[in-house]
């Protein structure tokens, strides 16, 4: 074989492990550093039977939370200590970027508030990101890397603490028995909205949950921290809950957007559907 085919042969080769193989291999690496993150999230946990939910649990609350929750099927059911779902949807980083398709995994802890959320999302062809997005024992981790092997994002500080408890309140909605947690103080403000604030290992973050006539959940928006030019602000976000489906007997949103509300407009860059979701099974997919 002439030098210049086995130059050419060689060349396809490492294009073909740089591209195809590598990425494959990082990406199973990854998933498994993320599902050992899950599993210590998981470990332990407590979900054995309690005392079912009664009106006099949510006498207290304001109104519309109160009609939210006999909504969501509370009353009579066991509360929810534990959470995996499984979410489609898609992303995008700018007001005018192309959306991404995402897929994620997502597990919870209620009694110590906690969530692992791993992703891909498909840049491109042959192109993806895997992200995993953490809070536990009070903080936050955000890391992305692309092919699963160069990082784009690692972010820990108080900002991501508060931003991930953040996120924690406003994917309650997911499992409506956190609402009744310690965790969480409601004001009422009128009969279709209440603010919840949320405390926990010293990160306090609220926001204000709107709820519709027939007591669904209809929208959340609070302040998150959002990096910046390399600066951490305090910014509107929030987000919106749409296709209310009855999953284990509790009825909740089946979709959500995710929106920064700027000065010039909303910035929808996430949108999710769940298409699985177990309770009080503390185990990973």
């Amino acid at each position: 074989m002439q030098k210049w085919k086995l130059i050419t042969l060689a060349v396809i080769v490492i294009i073909l492990l740089v591209v195809i193989v590598l990425p494959r291999i990082a990406k199973i690496i990854f998933i498994k550093q993320a599902e050992e993150s899950a599993n210590s999230l998981l470990k332990d946990r407590d979900v054995q039977s309690s005392t079912p939910i009664d009106k006099n649990d949510i006498k207290d609350l304001p109104s519309p939370v109160q009609k939210w929750l006999i909504n969501s099927n509370a009353i009579g059911r066991e509360r929810i200590n534990a959470v995996r779902l499984k979410q489609e949807g898609q992303m995008r980083t700018k007001k005018d970027g192309p959306w991404m398709p995402v897929k994620a995994e997502q597990y919870f802890t209620v009694d110590e508030p906690g969530f692992v959320w791993i992703a891909d999302v498909r840049m491109a062809p042959l192109v993806h990101l895997s992200g995993i997005d953490t809070f536990k024992s009070g903080k936050g981790s955000m890391k992305i890397k692309l092919f699963s092997i160069i990082p784009v994002v690692n972010a820990n500080a108080a900002e991501i603490d508060s931003g991930t408890l953040m996120r924690y309140l406003a994917e309650m909605p997911w499992f409506p028995s956190a609402a009744l947690g310690p965790n969480i103080k409601w004001e009422g403000i009128d009969n279709y909205s209440a603010k919840a604030t949320m405390e926990y290992k010293g990160v306090s973050v609220s926001g204000i949950f709107t709820f519709t006539e027939n007591g669904d959940i209809e929208s959340f928006k609070g302040k998150r921290y959002r990096e910046m030019n390399g600066k951490y602000e305090l910014n509107d976000w929030g987000g919106r809950y749409k296709g209310v489906k009855e999953f284990n007997g509790w009825r909740i949103p089946e979709k959500g957007t995710v929106i920064w509300f700027e000065e010039d407009g909303e910035f929808n860059w996430f949108e999710a559907r769940i298409s699985e979701i177990e309770y009080n099974k503390p185990e990973i997919y």
